[in-house]
């Protein structure tokens, strides 16, 4: 049976998809930073209405240092990782405490990358395995509403783009998610148009098709594709005065 890694899985995204997953007969490994009695509940409800293995495990992505003991105990290789963890972080602040622009770059960037390499250095051909990115259309050009936030997901766009280019031989499949606006804690409170938030149920379902698909990039609605293409293509000198 395959299995799948949730590297998140006490975000709304990460519950989602571990319950997609499920559904769909693999075993599921859920990674937090806090393994506490909610993720035991969780665990147990996707085991027993999947009829599947769900297995704990903490892990943080801040901690680089742990992170090659963390890859090294898993039970097994799985055989699909997501990357969903996150922090969407306070920009105002961000500008005025750099722990807080540290906190969102290790968060967004660093902290995901330093895990899938680890990934890649155990794997070393032994296996076909998928890695899926959760990025956002917030670094495909940044804004001054978010740009510090926006920038650590253009790496991490960018990052996935290169290793999807050099596992392109190698047995290994890597996906980008963009996902837009999608209703979660991270979210809020803030107001955003239905027609452009996804629920974290449309995500799961969305990745795993894409999934089976062999998908390189994906946007979860495919109006942010265009969206996002109208955005990038505004003169800078238009684009600096707006209010975004």
């Amino acid at each position: 049976m395959k299995s799948c890694l949730i590297l998140g899985s006490n975000s709304d995204m990460g519950q989602a998809l571990a319950y997609k997953y499920a559904s769909e007969g693999y075993n599921i490994v859920l990674a937090s930073r806090n393994v506490n009695e909610y993720q035991t509940r969780l665990k147990n409800d996707i085991s027993i209405k999947n009829n599947v293995k769900v297995s704990l495990t903490q892990f943080d992505g801040a901690k680089f240092e742990s992170h090659a003991t963390f890859s090294e105990d898993l039970e097994v290789l799985p055989d699909v990782v997501i990357v969903v963890f996150g922090y969407l972080g306070d920009q105002s602040k961000a500008l005025n405490d750099f722990e807080e622009t540290y906190r969102i770059i290790t968060n967004n960037y660093l902290g995901q990358v330093s895990l899938i390499n680890k990934f890649i250095q155990k794997l070393n051909g032994k296996k076909e395995i998928a890695i899926i990115g959760i990025s956002s259309v917030a670094g495909d050009r940044g804004r001054k509403s978010n740009y510090i936030y926006g920038s650590a997901k253009a790496a991490f766009t960018t990052y996935l783009s290169g290793l999807r280019n050099d596992m392109n031989d190698k047995n290994i499949k890597v996906m980008t998610v963009l996902p837009g606006f999608v209703k979660t804690k991270m979210l809020g409170d803030l107001k955003t148009p239905n027609f452009l938030t996804a629920t974290p149920q449309d995500v799961a379902n969305q990745i795993f098709k894409a999934y089976k698909k062999q998908k390189n990039i994906i946007y979860v609605f495919p109006i942010w594709k265009y969206i996002m293409c109208i955005i990038k293509i505004i003169p800078e000198f238009k684009f600096k005065k707006m209010n975004l």
